[in-house]
């Protein structure tokens, strides 16, 4: 991922206290990191910094739609996301980002890089099975579909044929009805 200047934060020059950012993704955000699940989204990411004396905490959300081919039939959908995290910023002797929640920064940073958790804030906010609502309430039409109703194998009628039953049986039956 090359890193732009879009996503960085300079929190050197904010003061103290809440600040808001709102980041608006598209596919081209997920071509930069070489992400080519879905043709196309569109998400609106909020980024809320709290600048506190010693450290900084940051809070994503993210809410918007991409658009996914179904795992079942193949046609893509526009599949609705939502998802958040949190993450602490503290200051140490060196860089570490061990820690999913925690990231430590050396003390002489003076911005943050912020796409890569945007990236994973969304990636993994997409469901592994992604299923297209019309296959779940049944008003999915595809041409697929309409060419497997056509080719389905229709079921035969058979009629029953009144066979002539053994007059021995009959008379195996009266012995269990004449008790």
């Amino acid at each position: 991922m090359k890193s732009t200047s879009e996503y960085l934060i300079p929190f050197i020059g904010l003061k103290l206290g809440k600040h808001q950012f709102e980041f608006k993704i598209n596919k081209k955000f997920f071509d930069d990191f070489g992400f080519d699940e879905f043709e196309s989204c569109d998400i609106i990411a909020d980024v809320v910094l709290e600048k506190k004396a010693t450290m900084l905490e940051i809070a994503f959300k993210h809410k918007g739609t991409v658009n996914v081919p179904c795992d079942l039939t193949g046609e893509p959908f526009d599949l609705p996301i939502k998802g958040k995290i949190k993450l602490v910023v503290q200051f140490g002797e060196e860089f570490n980002n061990d820690n999913d929640e925690l990231l430590i920064l050396p003390h002489g940073e003076h911005q943050i890089d912020l796409s890569q958790y945007i990236y994973e804030m969304i990636v993994l906010s997409i469901p592994q099975k992604r299923i297209h609502p019309g296959v779940k309430d049944g008003t999915l039409q595809t041409e697929a579909l309409k060419k497997l109703k056509e080719l389905q194998v229709k079921e035969l009628k058979e009629e029953k044929k009144e066979e002539e039953i053994d007059p021995r049986w009959d008379k195996l039956k009266q012995l269990l009805t004449d008790k």
